[in-house]
């Protein structure tokens, strides 16, 4: 199957394109990623029928993260627990009585998702879980808090020094490129426009109070009550004669704490087992997956000891929680293998030797590169819905481009812009895991939020190819990072008064 004549070629960008195309045509993804995968094995193997089936298979099983399924039930588990117990309830009751507007609702959302910076994953549902109460309650269409999540995951794992992001962008340092693989992420953090500006526009789309596109019509429907617009339907819900009415704000507050205290602690531990003298090096080589996995299970084993003695909930409704919980991440589970899959399938066609070849053969020492890298990682990250993969691909090429110490900052600059161009790619990509959780966590429609964040992710993207053009020319990160963020609220500014003036025409109609 090696000997396929469209391995290592532009056959090779075919499935995921064809994919993503199918899935924003449809609006249905799941016979979307399935025709990307069927057609990626028919590519793999030459168009031989047999052959094809058995790889399609075999890569599935393959490219498959048990981990990251496990850890997606056992939450699942916790959010049914959380909401039998009552805690949901009593902590929406709470926070009702603290946050007084829809806009502190959103802002307590992007505060939480800022501060769960440990992991993209664990943001994403954990958000979400406890938030979505707080945000229903004021009428925050499930788009928009699907965005606010997915905005507060990866751009802030990506700059921040202890998370598994860190661990993950060392790991792709080679060991003579004259800099630790830590030392350049450091370095890497005030040039990462695209997640700082994408933090920026967060913040001032809320504190404005305004919003533009798909997103805009998803508010409108919300504020008249219906926060899905389309797709509501696939989530199901706890039944309300299964919540406690003795439930506590304890009950919610208490095993998110332990969630997060026991996975940060099980990242440390695990970072020490594997030869870490520090805390910060510790994180750099932690096991993130068996992190989360054991966080989970500790929470789980507190839940019980915390909600049966109080009768909160009953032990044969503990344990069909686990069943409840499954179901709920089921739409989640069954994109993440089809995604995975078809982005083993991009491994099998050797789509990182394809673009690494046009790559290598085009790229000089060129001040602009910084921005011909952003749009190449931007265009991976996307076709593959991984921003990892694109690491391991981009930014070794990106540190050979620059080498030696009179290259240092330009070499700084272009491994930034890959960086923040797979995080780009990753966050607009419907396949992509975190996309997929985002949804998940928020229970919005998975379509539904990748077209309403796509929009909202283009205006930073367009700045940010602007803002690698002058951070290659200049050289100063405050220059071009200062430059940029003007630009994006300038940007911003104009849609909002644009946006006000179609109101008001409208209006007067």
């Amino acid at each position: 199957m090696d000997t396929s004549i469209f391995i290592g070629t532009w056959w090779s960008l075919v499935p995921p394109l064809l994919a993503i195309i199918l899935a924003l045509v449809t609006k249905e993804v799941y016979s979307s990623l399935f025709i990307g995968v069927a057609v990626g094995a028919l590519l793999y193997t030459g168009f031989h029928p047999w052959n094809a089936f058995n790889a399609l298979f075999s890569i599935m099983k393959d490219s498959m993260n048990l981990n990251i399924l496990i850890f997606d039930v056992l939450l699942g588990m916790i959010i049914v627990l959380m909401s039998k117990s009552g805690g949901s309830a009593a902590y929406g009751r709470w926070a009702g009585s603290k946050i007084k507007s829809k806009k502190s609702a959103m802002l307590a959302t992007t505060g939480l998702g800022i501060l769960i910076f440990v992991d993209d994953y664990f943001n994403c549902l954990t958000v979400g879980s406890v938030m979505r109460p707080v945000t229903d309650r004021y009428k925050v269409s499930r788009a928009k808090l699907a965005y606010i999540i997915d905005a507060t995951a990866a751009p802030v794992c990506i700059i921040a020094p202890i998370s598994s992001w860190a661990a993950a962008v060392n790991s792709y340092v080679p060991k003579d490129a004259g800099i630790t693989g830590f030392q350049l992420f450091l370095r890497t953090i005030p040039y990462n426009l695209y997640a700082i500006l994408t933090l920026v526009m967060v913040f001032f789309v809320i504190i404005a109070g305004f919003d533009f596109g798909l997103m805009k019509k998803h508010e409108e429907n919300a504020a008249k009550g219906d926060l899905f617009t389309s797709g509501g339907e696939e989530f199901e819900k706890v039944k309300k004669e299964d919540i406690s009415s003795n439930g506590k704000v304890i009950d919610l507050l208490l095993p998110v704490i332990v969630l997060i205290g026991s996975a940060i602690g099980a990242m440390i531990y695990t970072g020490f087992l594997g030869g870490a003298t520090d805390v910060v090096s510790a994180f750099a080589g932690c096991d993130a997956e068996t992190s989360l996995i054991f966080a989970t299970m500790v929470t789980v084993f507190v839940m019980l000891f915390l909600y049966l003695p109080r009768k909160v909930v009953t032990f044969k409704g503990f344990m069909e929680s686990f069943v409840e919980g499954f179901k709920l991440m089921i739409p989640a589970i069954g994109i993440l293998i089809f995604a995975w899959t078809l982005k083993g399938m991009g491994d099998a066609l050797q789509i990182g030797t394809f673009v690494e070849s046009i790559v290598g053969t085009s790229a000089s020492a060129s001040l602009f590169l910084p921005a011909v890298l952003f749009v190449v990682a931007v265009f991976l990250a996307f076709s593959t819905g991984t921003s990892w993969g694109t690491f391991a691909i981009l930014v070794p090429i990106a540190i050979a481009m620059f080498p030696g110490a009179d290259h240092l900052e330009m070499m700084i600059i272009a491994v930034s812009a890959v960086l923040a161009g797979a995080v780009c790619g990753d966050h607009i990509s419907p396949i992509s895991d975190t996309t997929v959780m985002s949804s998940a966590g928020a229970q919005s429609n998975h379509i539904n939020h990748v077209t309403t964040q796509m929009q909202y992710a283009a205006v930073v993207a367009v700045v940010c190819i602007i803002g690698y053009i002058i951070a290659g020319l200049v050289q100063i990160w405050w220059v071009a990072l200062g430059i940029s963020l003007v630009l994006l609220l300038a940007v911003l500014t104009f849609i909002k008064k644009r946006s006000g003036s179609n109101r008001e025409k409208t209006a007067g109609i």
